[in-house]
């Protein structure tokens, strides 16, 4: 609910301007079947086309009135559900992309679209429920100048009505709120499937990986169907309970009239009340399901922005290379720690992750971002030049998003390409490797090395691996544990005489 509050408390200008003109609008939506009967009484009765005159333009004051304060009011609230709508999602993704947090991104897709919508549309949810109890309030008292029974029916009735449906909230919001997680379920292991296909084939588990999948969809349809009946039978009987409501007063109106107890502009009045009150009555009724959808979206979002980041290490890194050294540490715990400390804002610093990232576009605009002089010695250090050369299309040959189509080593070899022409003045590497034989490996390692490190090189780069092809062309190896220097010197001499770091990067 917090999520909810806080929606409601940053938008409270709006949502204020908003509940009062949409007020303002059903108020002058329920006086107008008075004013009509009125007209009936004090105009059509007598025959005074004067008084007829009178009636008819304040009619259609009171129409301008209420069409100006809907407009205006709609206005306000559709601004702050977007705009609410739009912080959310900026929110949950920016909790995905702190590399400090370990968020499970498996449905962070519907998260952020499908949940922030949900959740934020109860800033147009309160002031439709706020508009409905002032229509039936002012239609309540309309009815109650004319006939006091009838009245009371709507001011009893009502409260009655919503205290029952209101025992269904927590049924919705559990259907709702199972329904959503498993549909995220879903949608990530067919991400995960597609991204990969190509190591899942040459497992040959494609059909394991396609009965995992038709298992998963089937609980979401279930989930999915559960969820709609039982909001489809909520709305139902919300609906059906308003409508007789509506039709009691209607019927109870109409013997009055034939008995003589109300006049014929009091019994128009009376119907066009009775007829009203199914826009108010039906809102007020769904507002339970309307609320419970919202509050099982928020509570998902919640759970992403609950997962807390870790403690910011105010310290410098704590190994940087010198001018025109390679580097390589060894981190016996979490390297993205280590990794978080280093400036990726900064055109001088480039941190290339771990986990490469490409979009759909050919090789050649993954590649070349900005700078393409250069790019034949990049592709020859990362071994990316047979990947090119792989395709009849070469450089621009077209990738799927992700690089789904791609091997991981494929990706593996296209993002450090892509790290290297961008030459920055520090390049700091995370395991680029893991995904390639140990030939390639070999290879990538001298090129890196020749490529960044020829004599005269000012360029730092620094490697954050075990691997031992890649720290056996490094200058120097630095042991961090706990973010504490507890090793230095070559890698063949901390081979020879370091058993923990033998133990950590020879296979």
């Amino acid at each position: 609910m917090s999520i909810l509050w806080r929606a409601v408390a940053r938008n409270r200008w709006r949502l204020l301007a908003g509940c009062g003109l949409i007020a303002a609008h059903q108020a002058c939506e329920a006086t107008v079947p008075i004013l009509i009967g009125e007209t009936v009484d004090r105009a059509v009765a007598t025959g005074s086309l004067v008084r007829l005159a009178e009636w008819v333009g304040l009619l259609g004051l009171l129409f301008l009135l209420l069409t100006t304060a809907y407009r205006t009011g709609a206005r306000q609230l559709m601004r702050a559900l977007a705009d609410e709508s739009h912080a959310l999602r900026l929110e949950v993704a920016a909790r995905v992309l702190d590399p400090r947090a370990e968020v499970r991104t498996g449905d962070v897709l519907t998260i952020s679209t499908t949940d922030a919508e949900h959740a934020s549309y109860l800033l147009d949810y309160v002031p439709r429920i706020f508009g409905a109890l002032v229509a039936t309030a002012v239609s309540a008292v309309g009815l109650c100048l004319i006939s006091v029974p009838l009245g009371l029916v709507v001011l009893l009735g009502t409260p009655v009505v919503l205290i029952a449906l209101q025992r269904a909230a927590p049924l919705i919001t559990r259907r709702v709120a199972i329904r959503q997680e498993v549909a995220g379920r879903a949608s990530s292991l067919a991400t995960d499937l597609v991204t990969g296909l190509r190591p899942v084939r040459g497992f040959g588990a494609q059909e394991a990986a396609g009965d995992r999948y038709r298992t998963v969809s089937r609980e979401s349809l279930h989930a999915t169907l559960l969820a709609a009946r039982t909001q489809g039978g909520f709305q139902a009987a919300s609906t059906t309970v308003s409508t007789l409501l509506a039709c009691g007063i209607a019927i109870l109106a109409g013997w009055f009239a034939l008995t003589g107890r109300i006049s014929a502009g009091e019994l128009v009045t009376v119907i066009g009340l009775a007829g009203f009150l199914g826009e108010p009555f039906g809102t007020l009724s769904a507002a339970p399901n309307w609320v419970a959808t919202a509050r099982a979206s928020a509570d998902r979002i919640a759970e992403v922005l609950s997962v807390a980041p870790y403690a910011e290490v105010a310290v410098d890194p704590p190994v940087l290379p010198t001018s025109g050294e390679c580097l390589g540490v060894v981190v016996e715990t979490d390297p993205s720690k280590l990794l978080s400390l280093y400036d990726d804002g900064s055109p001088d610093v480039l941190v290339a992750p771990h986990h490469p990232e490409l979009f759909s576009g050919t090789i050649r605009e993954n590649i070349v971002l900005s700078r393409p002089h250069g790019l034949d010695e990049a592709l020859d250090a990362s071994a990316a030049d047979d990947v090119v050369d792989a395709h009849p299309d070469g450089l621009d040959h077209a990738i799927a998003e992700r690089g789904s189509a791609l091997s991981g080593g494929q990706r593996q070899r296209l993002a450090l390409a892509r790290a290297l022409l961008a030459k920055p003045r520090l390049l700091v590497l995370h395991d680029p490797t893991t995904a390639v034989d140990a030939v390639t490996e070999h290879a990538i390692a001298r090129g890196i090395r020749d490529l960044r490190h020829s004599p005269g090189s000012t360029l730092g780069t620094l490697i954050v691996t075990t691997s031992p092809a890649l720290l056996a062309v490094t200058d120097r190896v630095v042991v961090l544990r706990d973010g504490e220097v507890v090793a230095t010197g070559t890698h063949a001499s901390l081979a020879a005489v370091d058993p923990g770091y033998r133990a950590a990067v020879l296979r």
